[in-house]
């Protein structure tokens, strides 16, 4: 599929999309919020440089890179329910990146992470892995999280269960081969969550995260308005959505310049969850 068309695709599922993504968050939220235990993410709070590092200072060694495939993940049980905060104390959040990784637009936001030393989450497409290793390489080289996001980015509610664990497990396979490691981490697109993405999830050892604030920045609604949410949307606890693909992702590059040095200002605290080790 030409990635234009795939683009055109994603834009035509996300009108249908996107209303139930945000019903089932919004159903989500009420439920942490109403005496029923709470699912958050325990963050691994990173140094906040201010100043741009030499990469020996930052750079992590990549996660046993030359290792074989794994036999089996560790299974987890299965939530009912995706992970929307962090938890911890403290000014803590976490930013996160869909849909890539894209070799015009994510090597900007890497940069930009890597100026002020901070960490982010990246939920990336199977497709888009197999045509860009190295940045798969430089995410975990570089101490971020890669997570699964799905091969072709379908809504997961109109697949079979077969056709959704071929979607994850094509995606962790090409991770694996990218940098070496499993991903313990993922999430649907859209929003659009089952219990068949739950359960399979679980079985490949992942757990779900979703996201707090929205940015909408695949709307390319400008970089105001993408700066304007993630600085009005921070708080402790939050998780930011943003893409580094699935579309023209400028706007996108051009706001994390702007809004990670304010969140720092700010006290913030830009985290990644805890690698689980096998």
């Amino acid at each position: 599929m030409q990635k234009d068309q795939l683009f055109t695709r994603r834009r035509m599922l996300l009108a249908g999309a996107a209303a139930l993504g945000a019903a089932g968050t919004a159903g989500v939220v009420v439920a942490s919020g109403g005496g029923e235990e709470t699912h958050s993410a325990v963050p691994v709070a990173g140094p906040q440089a201010r100043q741009a590092l030499k990469p020996s200072a930052f750079r992590l060694q990549p996660f046993a890179a030359d290792a074989p495939p794994r036999a089996a993940p560790r299974k987890l049980k299965a939530r009912h329910e995706p992970i929307l905060r962090i938890s911890g104390r403290g000014r803590h959040m976490m930013l996160t990146f869909d849909d890539g990784p894209h070799p015009e637009y994510t090597p900007h936001i890497l940069d930009t992470l890597a100026e002020y030393d901070v960490r982010a989450m990246f939920f990336v497409c199977g497709e888009m892995v197999v045509e860009n290793k190295k940045l798969v390489a430089r995410m975990a080289d570089e101490g971020h999280v890669v997570g699964n996001h799905t091969w072709t980015h379908p809504l997961l509610t109109t697949l079979s269960r077969e056709e959704i664990r071929g979607e994850m497990e094509r995606t962790s396979d090409a991770i694996v081969n990218a940098y070496g490691e499993r991903p313990q981490w993922f999430r649907a697109p859209y929003g659009a969550w089952n219990r068949a993405a739950f359960q399979l999830g679980a079985e490949m050892g992942m757990e779900p995260m979703a996201w707090t604030v929205d940015t909408t920045d695949w709307m390319t609604p400008g970089t105001d308005t993408i700066v304007d949410r993630v600085e009005n949307g921070a708080a402790p606890g939050v998780v930011v959505l943003s893409h580094d693909a699935g579309g023209d992702r400028s706007q996108s590059v051009r706001a994390i310049r702007r809004y990670l040095p304010y969140l720092l200002e700010s006290g913030y605290h830009l985290t990644v969850p805890p690698r689980r080790m096998s």
